[in-house]
């Protein structure tokens, strides 16, 4: 899904009823009875960090966040007031050891803070809770500095994740969730910018075609989807640890929020 700053805003302020709002809030209806009715263990939450854990000085391809909290992020306006955010070390560790084993090289942080990107997500499944009905492992990509991964490389990325889940000694009920997105630009001539036909194919590519779209290069992104449409690359870790063949369950789209394409998501494994 989406991870625009505004939804949690609007949701922290109670606007979420408001003539502007209430389309895309009620959208995630559907998505929180599925929760409700499937409430995993953990959560691996693929999500890029906005300036709030790294900056300039440190910028991971890949990053696991392998502490036991997290503190929500000051993103300038003070924290959001939802609940800190709960880790799952042992899974975050096992899946740190398993990956980077199978060939991919995970930087490993602590008890880092979290921002919209991760937060966001949260809000968008279950609204406002005292605590989060699940323990995270937050993966942190880098979709800010060039170049960041290719889409093949986060969908290889996903299908090892996948492999160290299911090689983990405990048994736990585990969802992937892959954010960021969709076409939008923040900045220069194009601001503004959205794509709907893009985010189109690429919502249906993700249910039948997500070697397809692991193919796009960054160029395509940018062009077609605005500067910050490459944020879709992470969507494709969540696909690539996923069967091969998927249901979809849940489709919502909504333009505008908050001058961004909202774009939402639920598959399950299975024809």
């Amino acid at each position: 899904m989406s991870h625009v700053p505004a939804v949690g805003a609007a949701s922290d302020l109670g606007n979420t009823g408001d003539d502007y709002w209430k389309p895309l809030f009620a959208g995630f209806e559907v998505s929180r009875k599925w929760i409700a009715e499937r409430c995993p263990d953990v959560v691996v939450l693929v999500y890029n960090d906005h300036a709030t854990a790294f900056d300039l000085n440190l910028v991971p391809t890949f990053a696991i966040a392998c502490g036991e909290e997290f503190e929500i992020a000051d993103e300038g306006w003070g924290r959001r007031p939802v609940p800190n955010v709960r880790g799952a070390p042992d899974l975050a560790w096992h899946v740190r050891q398993a990956v980077i084993e199978d060939g991919f090289d995970l930087t490993s942080v602590g008890n880092v803070p979290v921002d919209h990107g991760l937060t966001v997500p949260l809000t968008v499944m279950f609204d406002r809770p005292d605590a989060w009905p699940v323990r995270v492992v937050p993966l942190a990509v880098n979709v800010i500095v060039y170049p960041p991964p290719s889409g093949q490389r986060c969908y290889a990325l996903g299908k090892a994740i996948r492999r160290a889940v299911e090689s983990f000694d405990e048994d736990l009920d585990v969802q992937v969730w892959g954010t960021g997105g969709m076409s939008h630009q923040l900045q220069g001539p194009r601001a503004g910018l959205i794509n709907s036909e893009f985010d189109a194919r690429f919502l249906d590519g993700m249910v039948h075609d997500p070697e397809g779209l692991a193919r796009i290069p960054h160029i395509e992104y940018m062009r077609d989807a605005g500067s910050e449409g490459i944020e879709l690359v992470m969507w494709l870790v969540m696909r690539g640890a996923l069967d091969a063949r998927v249901r979809e369950v849940h489709r919502h789209y909504h333009v505008p929020a908050s001058n961004t394409a909202f774009g939402h998501l639920i598959l399950e494994n299975g024809p």
